[in-house]
């Protein structure tokens, strides 16, 4: 892949899954390493929590370092057995903690401890069974309309995925009556659907906006550690681009994040402006279909043998 620029996805939370990364983590010295760093860095056995079935994997302040855990596994992996060092990055979410990661602008370990605390803030945000999740899922969406069909909810906007698919995200009562207002309005859309997420609390909503204020301060107190220069290879989900500016607006950025909408189609158009091929590197490949809508490949990483496969094409 010489001459190349390649750009790196990371999925977010709800792609995990029972058994993510154990081949790399079995295969792959360098993977192993990582499963064994983030325990030393974290003080609980996060190789069990990933391969075993443990109902932790499913409790945010666990899945989020999980995720990020397993994700940054597999690219130094991939790096280890055949060079992979993309250029450019993006992750939806919780991903967008391993791209800045994978990019050099927050190293491993204290990536590990800010997303496990992110994790702790919002399950404890919301009282369980309150707030819901729900795609919105039609050939065609169009977000201002679908915005303003929420007018008066405690709704709002989570991810602006793609054209096929919008998220949103709220209190739970506000969500059910979401989902009438959308299928009264746009009725004659015969591929409108809902599909309700499997998720702990209503993430990217004005319900999480109470914890803004603790995220922010566990964020500055990384200090150096976070490097606004590296960051400028990541795409931000709350700007759409690429990160700009110094450490506070880097800051600002990530902790926007958290109430705010996942503008993830501008973050594919972004990135599939600048690379020549881009890798979703994680235990889903919910970005691969994303991009599909744009019109843009993307390779899916989520096993060893899929890496082999994956590489062995693009020689």
């Amino acid at each position: 892949m010489e001459g190349r620029i390649d750009a790196a996805v990371f999925p977010g939370q709800g792609s995990q899954r029972t058994g993510m990364g154990r081949d790399f983590f079995e295969q792959v010295p360098e993977s192993r390493h990582t499963y064994e760093e983030a325990a030393d860095v974290l003080g609980w056995d996060i190789a069990a929590v990933c391969f075993a079935d443990d109902r932790r994997l499913h409790l945010t302040q666990y899945t989020q370092p999980c995720i990020v855990t397993t994700e940054i596994a597999m690219l130094r992996g991939l790096f280890a057995r055949y060079g992979f060092s993309p250029t450019l990055f993006g992750g939806h979410s919780l991903g967008e903690f391993t791209a800045l990661v994978a990019a050099g602008a927050l190293p491993f370990a204290a990536a590990l401890k800010i997303v496990q605390e992110r994790g702790r803030l919002m399950q404890e945000a919301v009282q369980a069974g309150a707030g819901a999740m729900t795609a919105v899922i039609a050939d065609e969406l169009n977000p201002e309309v679908i915005g303003n069909l929420l007018d008066g909810l405690l709704v709002d906007v989570a991810n602006a995925n793609s054209d096929r698919q919008i998220v949103l995200s709220g209190e739970i009562g506000a969500v059910a009556e979401a989902e009438s207002r959308i299928q009264s309005a746009l009725s004659d859309l015969p591929s409108l659907r809902f599909v309700r997420l499997n998720v702990s609390a209503p993430f990217h909503s004005r319900l999480l906006a109470p914890i803004l204020v603790p995220f922010a301060k566990a964020l500055q107190e990384l200090g150096d550690d976070l490097d606004p220069a590296a960051a400028g290879r990541v795409t931000s989900n709350y700007r759409g681009g690429f990160h700009s500016g110094g450490r506070e607006e880097l800051i600002e950025n990530l902790v926007l994040q958290i109430n705010h909408t996942v503008r993830w189609k501008q973050n594919m158009v972004c990135l599939a402006s600048r690379a020549d091929s881009i890798w979703e590197i994680g235990p889903g490949r919910p970005l691969r279909e994303f991009f599909r809508t744009i019109g843009v490949a993307c390779t899916s990483v989520t096993t060893h043998e899929a890496a082999e496969r994956a590489f062995a094409a693009a020689a």
